[in-house]
């Protein structure tokens, strides 16, 4: 018997999954509603896969799979979500996470990523796959130029808000300039940084300890 551990804080999506999954006799499948339900259940119960949604209120999906795999480092915990976490990829593959389903997936599909992570064996989107061989190149190119990259306290700051999730309009208010002025920066800072979009800015502003790890 495979014993699942789910974490989602909707509980229809929490018992219509478990009922899709436990189609599969030798999967058995316990709900809890809050990452704060999870660590007191894993205390009393062990479980061979932990199913962690990743947008959750208090404790968010990535900070209960960090502490889950500081406590076990060999838990298997796999992201499910239906939320874009490119974001959030490399910081998730340093915990250790055991793979990512989107809960858009099929029966087949979600039980087949489940007896993949039973394996030691990590499923991920081809898409983020792409993204993760795009990051692995750019940290030798990161490593050697790290001192040619001229970003200003200004650039830091901006950086940061948007590291913080914050929308062009929201760091101009805070950061008292114009609107246009932030997209004027954040074009120059893409240049600086050989980025093409937000989430790479992220990615490599955090390789060159630009902007505060815990901020993600």
């Amino acid at each position: 018997m495979i014993r699942i551990l789910l974490v989602d804080d909707h509980p229809s999506v929490g018992e219509g999954t478990k009922t899709m999954i436990e189609q599969d006799p030798e999967m058995k499948v316990t709900v809890v509603l809050s990452a704060m339900e999870a660590l007191e259940v894993v205390n009393n119960e062990s479980f061979d896969i932990i199913l962690c949604d990743l947008n959750m209120p208090g404790i968010s999906g990535l900070e209960l799979t960090k502490r889950l795999i500081q406590q076990v480092p060999d838990r298997r915990v796999l992201i499910y979500t239906g939320y874009e976490i490119s974001t959030h990829f490399n910081l998730l593959i340093e915990c250790g996470v055991s793979g990512f389903i989107s809960k858009t997936v099929s029966r087949e599909q979600l039980h087949n990523t489940i007896r993949c992570a039973m394996r030691g064996e990590a499923v991920i989107p081809i898409s983020l796959l792409k993204q993760l061989r795009r990051n692995e190149v750019k940290i030798t190119r990161a490593e050697k130029a790290i001192e040619e990259v001229s970003i200003n306290e200004r650039d830091q700051d901006i950086l940061q808000e948007v590291a913080n999730g914050n929308s062009n309009k929201d760091i101009a208010a805070k950061l008292h300039m114009s609107q246009r002025t932030v997209e004027y920066n954040l074009t120059r800072i893409f240049e600086k940084l050989s980025v093409r979009s937000r989430s790479e800015a992220i990615v490599e502003a955090k390789r060159l300890g630009l902007i505060r790890i815990e901020q993600f």
